[in-house]
């Protein structure tokens, strides 16, 4: 049920079609190794099988409170939404926005690749509420919620726990200076470092670790920030691809909320996870059957769902309509 005293709150989805033959050719004018285009790594990160649909269902059915559901992408439709007038009358609330929209005064790193640089401008999409929620798009509700899931007396709630630097844990920093002896590793991005990278240029001694489930946020959080260090928003919008210097903008939130005092930090992450698909199917169809008898797994997260072997995903995919249509 909504509560009585909750908040006006919208959902944001990032979503790209990488099968889609101009989204690839637009890329390739942009990339250095064209080959890296097929490499299974590229593919994981922007290749789908539709998984928008349920994310974008999963809200509807599981968090009534949400008024508008926000799709951000680059000159793309999902499938579900081709059709303009049954979009309309079917999807009345949900809403596509286009990369150029959100990097208005910052045309000149586009067209962008990077999910780092797109979540860090989310903020700005036109009409977004106050406080907002934002999903990858194999993000999934798995169950019924209520604003103060998120959002506690207007305060975001962090899922989470305290971690040390990798540099404060010992074997994770010998096991850096071996790979760098050994292989000259090539600096890379990576979701940890992120997450520290930001933690320790706002002052922070530990970070908060998230996983994957959807982020509660407050638009003026990053208005106020960027608005005095200009520079950290253009360190994160200007790089096409992936870069090391990165940070994770939900990190940067957080922790500005640590801050200041305006977080509630809950360490149950109310996760079902799904990333290695090679596991026994019989594995599989007990993950699933455990949503709908834990009415606590409040999230799903269904990670590099096109690299799920066929007869799998024909049975995930079911599972997916079945819960959600």
């Amino acid at each position: 049920m909504e509560s009585k005293n909750s908040l006006i709150v919208d959902a944001v989805i990032t979503w790209v079609d990488g099968n889609d033959p101009k989204h690839r050719e637009k890329m390739s004018q942009y990339i250095a190794d064209k080959n890296s285009l097929s490499n299974k790594s590229v593919r994981m990160r922007y290749d789908q099988i539709d998984e928008i649909e349920f994310s974008v269902k999963s809200i509807l059915k599981y968090a009534k409170f949400v008024r508008n559901i926000f799709i951000v992408t680059d000159n793309q439709t999902p499938d579900f939404l081709k059709d303009i007038e049954k979009a309309k009358k079917e999807y009345p609330t949900v809403f596509i926005v286009d990369h150029k929209t959100i990097f208005e005064g910052y045309h000149q790193y586009l067209p962008t690749f990077n999910s780092l640089s797109i979540e860090s401008l989310l903020y700005k999409i036109p009409n977004l509420s106050e406080h907002f929620l934002y999903f990858c798009d194999d993000f999934f509700l798995a169950n019924n919620t209520k604003v103060e899931d998120f959002f506690i007396e207007g305060k975001p709630v962090i899922r989470g726990g305290w971690t040390k630097f990798y540099e404060d844990i010992f074997h994770k920093k010998i096991k850096y200076l071996v790979q760098k002896l050994l292989k000259n590793k090539k600096v890379k991005y990576s979701h940890n470092k992120g997450l520290q990278t930001v933690a320790k240029k706002l002052g922070f001694t530990k970070y908060v670790h998230i996983d994957h489930t959807p982020a509660a946020l407050r638009k003026n959080t990053y208005v106020q920030y960027f608005e005095q260090n200009p520079e950290m928003l253009d360190r994160n919008i200007k790089h096409r691809f992936r870069h090391h210097e990165q940070y994770s903008i939900q990190s940067l939130a957080n922790h500005l909320e640590i801050k200041n005092n305006t977080f509630t930090l809950n360490k149950d992450y109310k996760l079902v996870y799904f990333q290695n698909y090679k596991k026994p199917f019989l594995w599989i169809k007990f993950k699933l059957a455990g949503i709908e008898k834990d009415k606590n797994k409040l999230f799903i997260c269904m990670q590099s769902l096109n690299q799920c072997p066929e007869e799998k995903l024909i049975y995930i995919k079911k599972w997916l309509h079945s819960k959600y249509d």
